[in-house]
């Protein structure tokens, strides 16, 4: 096979865990030949989608995890598959990057994940599409409708829309003398939406981070426990990942999102659930591969790669 990537620079990440490094390894043992790129390194000709790329290898070592080839342009068209792992933040030069994406497809390509759902499935915002499975949340610019919505449920979740690894994530109670500034800052004082949810309190247990591959659940989620000083289940702000079976909840909810998402050309994605609540569907560029590949030995990268394989 012929693969793409389009990621971060190579040399930026963290070996040991990253998920993109996983799905490229898997590509190196299934001997594929990997394009690399970067957001820089594509554009649009006469409307054809052409990336100035690299031969990239691979290997799980993490003082010396990667080799770069010479320069070469290619049709991205002609590759069998792309991975789009860029990381946000989603900002137009992300929704650039997926117009040329598309033009890739339409050639001929497969998209992971496909350019459209990239663009339209906000990692916050699209949890209002299944509203039976989240908490009660709000979405809005308004710092007054914030303020009755915190007055209503007492003890809340704000976050911004564009946000990633927690960033900017605040829990408020009633009565926080905070809560205005956070609103303001949240909503750039009524410029921006920002999202409130209903705190819930079985994120002592840990924010659950659940990978789906072509709509399938992998069997065991990576709960991302906080540290005692913080509320935030993240990894790169110190939670610690451990690996559990799904709950009969925790299924329940992957039947409802995993075929919308599977219809919409998503071959790859993380939801994070806590408690029995869904709380986000990340399609841009998932982490937890690595974490649940070694708690459990697995080869998730594997089955992602079945799947793209099946499908091209």
């Amino acid at each position: 096979m012929k693969i793409g990537i389009v990621m971060d620079p190579i040399g930026s990440i963290t070996p040991y865990k990253d998920s993109s490094l996983a799905m490229l390894l898997e590509a190196e043992r299934r001997d594929a030949r990997i394009y690399y790129f970067e957001q820089r390194d594509l554009k649009l000709l006469s409307g054809r989608a052409i990336g100035r790329s690299r031969k990239l290898n691979v290997r799980d070592d993490n003082d010396d995890w990667f080799t770069l080839g010479d320069e070469e342009e290619v049709e991205l068209g002609s590759l069998d598959a792309i991975l789009m792992r860029k990381d946000p933040p989603f900002d137009m030069e992300y929704i650039y990057t997926t117009y040329i994406l598309d033009q890739a497809q339409e050639a001929g390509a497969l998209v992971v994940n496909h350019p459209a759902a990239l663009r339209n499935m906000n990692e916050k915002a699209y949890t209002a599409w299944f509203p039976e499975c989240t908490p009660q949340t709000l979405i809005t610019r308004s710092m007054t409708e914030m303020k009755g919505f915190l007055l209503e449920h007492e003890h809340i979740v704000a976050k911004p829309l564009d946000g990633m690894g927690g960033k900017s994530i605040f829990a408020i109670r009633k009565g926080d003398k905070n809560a205005n500034v956070i609103f303001e800052t949240l909503t750039d004082d009524g410029r921006k939406f920002a999202m409130a949810q209903v705190f819930v309190p079985e994120i002592k247990d840990g924010d659950k981070r659940i990978l789906l591959i072509d709509g399938e659940p992998v069997p065991f989620a990576l709960a991302r426990i906080p540290a005692g000083d913080d509320h935030r289940g993240n990894l790169v702000t110190g939670a610690a990942g451990i690996g559990q079976e799904l709950s009969d909840v925790d299924k329940a909810i992957c039947d409802r999102v995993g075929p919308a998402l599977r219809d919409a050309g998503v071959l790859f994605a993380g939801i994070d659930v806590i408690g029995d609540f869904l709380t986000e569907v990340n399609v841009t560029s998932p982490t937890g591969i690595r974490e649940l590949d070694k708690q459990f030995d697995l080869n998730i990268a594997g089955l992602l790669f079945d799947a793209i394989e099946n499908r091209t």
